[in-house]
């Protein structure tokens, strides 16, 4: 069956019109949920069903906040600490590396199939070896914050759950056993950042945000707040009167930091939740609005939080596959658009564009041969000895355009590695079927 956009409305529905329902949920909730939606849950996750009579009512608490009061309030005053910001980050980032030149071993687009898929096989183990150093014993991927505008302002790490989620829900289309012991890692990390009711945030001086959230929730679709759609009420509140998903969710008591952000409406936002919530009435008008911004050429530029138009086709094509048939109608338009993005080059853009891209043309059915052999040569030939990608502008506000704050860039080589990643195992399999 098609999962309901409020999984936990719709048990209580039937369960008050299927009595034989209603006994086995009480009885044995979990693996009556597990077996109505097709799933596994969460295997540390308890859950419990009570059932209000005519005189007796269960009053259902919140869980506690993870933060005391004490660090809530300094998250509330820090928006405007250096000090406070400073905390989320945990050290000094080394300067940026060069990336490399093609080396003549590897194959060009010249070579056979078979060669450029083995040569990619090779390529996807190295850079999966390259993330198993890097990636943390916990799970957490770390990113670079530095500036765009001022190369003198220093660089730190930053590990946010968004990182994870963002880099993971890349890298989960490889079946090596190397990624699957890191997105094992990873997810349960991710699902111990969880705040009731299934959000997420960035930094803890920021709101939560629907980005991190739904980046969140689709790495962790087993746990039940995230099945049950406890979070889905705050999601749908959070929309403009277009009916578009905005990206802060900010709430009495929360910092206000981004308060002067709150009409924006961001693309690659939407294209997120959509993939979240899936082909819904509730998500018709964002969609709807998502396929003008990139019908009508106007993707360059539309976001604040993602530097090119290449990250909006892409997460336009995971929203599309994951939220079926949503935005199905955007096929012709989205592959016509990324192949335009080549042009007479060997790629389509720098490296991390370039595996963006070959992904996406793998979502919306649109990666054929001939350009597989081409993208993949490309891809190879520009990972460095140590299996490691360079590290490029993934994410971050680029421009003044947004507020008085912006030109901040965030990105690694952890994080251009997972999409390089993902990118071969697309074109392996369309390489080596």
């Amino acid at each position: 069956m098609k999962k309901p956009i409020n999984a936990t409305e719709f048990l209580v529905s039937k369960a008050g019109s299927d009595g034989e329902f209603r006994e086995r949920l009480l009885a044995r909730p979990k693996e009556t949920i597990e077996g109505e939606f097709g799933v596994t849950l969460s295997a540390g996750h308890e859950i419990r069903v009570h059932e209000n009579t005519d005189t007796l009512t269960h009053l259902v608490l919140p869980p506690k906040s993870r933060l005391s009061e004490e660090e809530r309030e300094a998250a509330r005053t820090g928006v405007a600490s250096l000090e406070f910001l400073k905390r989320t980050m945990y050290a000094p980032a080394p300067d940026i590396r060069p990336p490399v030149e093609e080396t003549a071993s590897v194959p060009g687009s010249s070579a056979t199939r078979d060669a450029l898929a083995k040569a990619a096989r090779e390529s996807i183990r190295r850079g999966l070896a390259f993330l198993e150093s890097v990636v943390d014993e916990n799970g957490a991927w770390h990113c670079i914050r530095f500036s765009t505008a001022d190369p003198d302002i220093p660089r730190h790490y930053e590990k946010p759950p968004f990182v994870s989620a963002f880099c993971v829900l890349a890298l989960e289309c490889s079946e090596e056993e190397r990624a699957r012991a890191i997105c094992s890692r990873t997810r349960t990390y991710i699902a111990e950042t969880i705040e009731y009711p299934g959000l997420w945030r960035y930094y803890r001086h920021l709101p939560r945000d629907l980005d991190s959230s739904a980046l969140c929730s689709l790495a962790t679709g087993d746990h039940p707040w995230i099945l049950l759609g406890s979070n889905v009420p705050g999601m749908l509140a959070n929309r403009d009167e277009q009916g578009r998903f905005l990206t802060w969710v900010l709430e009495e008591g929360e910092p206000d930091v981004v308060s002067r952000f709150r009409i924006e409406a961001d693309p690659v936002v939407n294209a997120n939740v959509i993939a979240y919530l899936g082909d819904h009435p509730e998500t018709r008008d964002a969609q709807a609005w998502l396929r003008a911004v990139i019908s009508e050429g106007r993707a360059g530029g539309s976001s604040k939080w993602y530097p090119d138009a290449v990250a909006i086709y892409y997460a336009a094509s995971r929203a599309m596959l994951r939220a079926r048939p949503a935005l199905d109608g955007l096929r012709p338009v989205l592959t016509e658009r990324i192949l335009d993005l080549g042009g007479e080059h060997e790629g389509l853009g720098n490296i991390l564009q370039t595996a963006q891209a070959a992904s996406a043309l793998y979502n919306i059915g649109s990666l054929e041969d001939t350009h597989a052999k081409r993208l993949a040569a490309r891809i190879v030939g520009s990972q460095r000895e140590d299996g490691s990608w360079p590290e490029l502008l993934a994410f971050g506000d680029q421009t003044l355009k947004w507020g008085t704050v912006g030109q901040i860039g965030h990105g690694s080589e952890a994080v251009t590695s997972a999409f390089c990643i993902e990118a071969l195992e697309r074109l392996v399999e369309i390489l080596a079927p």
